[in-house]
């Protein structure tokens, strides 16, 4: 199994409603330094109907600026059609919809 689609794999287990960051789907894919390989393999996953990325925020429970599948807003509108609150500056409460 390659980087990237060990990284899908923890990222399939993120709860409906939850969200992990990208240390922490670093960690959980074998290497807690892939936090930007994280991100690069998000930019680019390949089935994001079954790879939800948009469950992946910044360490500080901020959605990604440059999501790659229809932007910030999109992102936004996809974690609270979940359920998960985010704020007017796009920050979700970790310690409340966070999967650790």
């Amino acid at each position: 199994m390659n980087t990237f689609d060990k990284i899908y794999e923890q990222v399939k287990k993120i709860p409906y409603g939850r969200v992990a960051t990208y240390g922490q789907i670093a960690l959980l894919a074998g290497n807690p330094h892939w936090s930007r390989v994280v991100g690069y393999a998000l930019h680019v996953n390949p089935d994001p109907e079954n790879v939800r990325c948009y469950r992946v925020v910044n360490r500080f429970g901020e959605v990604s600026k440059a999501f790659a599948f229809g932007g910030e807003n999109e992102q936004i509108k996809l974690l609270r059609a979940e359920g998960v609150e985010v704020d007017e500056n796009g920050r979700v409460d970790l310690k409340k919809y966070g999967m650790i």
